[in-house]
């Protein structure tokens, strides 16, 4: 008799689990902070829910260890990206990037993730979607959850992805080859303006906030309007509950004044809280993101960080302890691990909202290839 329900139930979880236990060709890369598996889009189903239970199951969740799948239990090692040939005539490839929620059935594709952004054309070039060409390749990217594009330069001596280098980014350990971030047009690209309230500075539950989106939707807070510092560390404010139902009905609100609707089950806004700079930056931030603390900041986040540190009159800009000239300025965002240095062009940072424009912002990061095979 258990023989008997032994083999029934071995047949029915075979019935069951096999749509899923088939190998999916990808990559497992880091790029800047963060870790993903990497796929050609033609390598995962067409269809959207098809796709994002295919993920969950790869990735393990909804699981807070994620102990079944190749997620590593956190929302900065639970991402994908998708990488196609683009079909347009101004960029290399299409990526698209999902955050899959470690602890929930979500899978999303409201934000782009510029640290994955890193390893995209590295991985198009491993791929064979784009040709090396000379001893850096530039690899032309069309962001898909947003429409905005970038420029990655990638070093290829010989005809290769070189990954060794003398490089450093603050937030991983060690050195390796530059990959160097243009960022095109990116200003408003989720909310569909630069600043989308159009004011500097709002109040939301009688806390001055400024809600801002160059290429990220955050919402820049002070420290010190919640009696904080703004040096505790991730894990003190991840304890900090009623902090953090205080910051969520704030974001929830502000969904709503940047045009992106409920955002209850979105993972935007991001959540800055800042304060003075403390290590020689031009301001110091802590961003939820939005449920969990970052251990660093996100890439696309640091550069809506540093837009707001310019433009008189944001939450940020009256921590700033020096003057902007318009420009091409250096600002280093200070986060938990470092620093994070973004070189941005703007024009009309005195002359109020209405005025101000940002024509470029251009970044360092770095990336690696961890491994490549199948997925299962």
């Amino acid at each position: 008799m258990l023989s008997m329900k032994i083999n029934n139930l071995m047949a029915s979880s075979i019935e069951q689990t096999q749509p899923i236990l088939q190998p999916y060709p990808c990559f497992i890369m880091r790029g800047g902070t963060s870790k993903g598996l990497f796929f050609l889009a033609e390598d995962l189903p067409t269809n959207t829910d098809e796709r994002d239970r295919v993920l969950l199951h790869l990735m393990g969740s909804p699981d807070e260890r994620q102990i079944d799948g190749l997620g590593g239990a956190h929302p900065l090692t639970s991402k994908v990206a998708i990488v196609s040939k683009s079909t347009r005539p101004d960029t290399d490839v299409d990526y698209l990037f999902l955050q899959v929620v470690v602890n929930k059935a979500e899978v999303s594709t409201t934000q782009n993730c510029g640290n994955i952004l890193a390893a995209v054309g590295p991985f198009a070039i491993e791929k064979g979607l784009v040709k090396a060409t000379n001893a850096v390749t530039a690899v032309r990217i069309h962001m898909l959850n947003t429409g905005a594009n970038a420029v990655a330069l990638i070093e290829t001596p010989d005809g290769k992805v070189n990954y060794e280098g003398s490089a450093t980014i603050d937030g991983v350990p060690g050195s390796a080859a530059p990959v160097l971030l243009d960022f095109l047009d990116i200003a408003g690209s989720s909310c569909g303006a630069l600043f989308p309230t159009g004011k500097a500075q709002d109040v939301i539950f009688d806390i001055p906030v400024t809600c801002v989106d160059n290429g990220m939707p955050v919402v820049l807070l002070n420290a010190a309007s919640f009696g904080l510092t703004g040096a505790e560390s991730p894990a003190e404010l991840e304890q900090n509950h009623a902090l953090k139902s205080k910051i969520e009905a704030i974001r929830l609100a502000a969904g709503k004044l940047m045009h992106l609707g409920d955002v209850s089950k979105q993972t935007v806004p991001k959540m800055s809280l800042i304060s003075p700079a403390l290590n020689g930056g031009v301001v110091s931030t802590r961003t939820f993101i939005p449920h969990r603390v970052h251990d660093a900041i996100g890439v696309l986040g640091s550069v809506s960080v540093a837009t707001a540190c310019v433009l008189q009159g944001t939450v940020a800009n009256d921590l700033v302890q020096h003057s902007f000239s318009d420009g091409t300025i250096s600002i280093d965002v200070e986060h938990p691990t470092g620093l994070f240095t973004i070189e941005m062009t703007v024009s009309g940072s005195c002359e109020g909202i209405e005025n101000f424009a940002v024509h470029r912002a251009a970044l360092l990061r770095t990336a690696r290839l961890l491994m490549r095979g199948e997925a299962y």
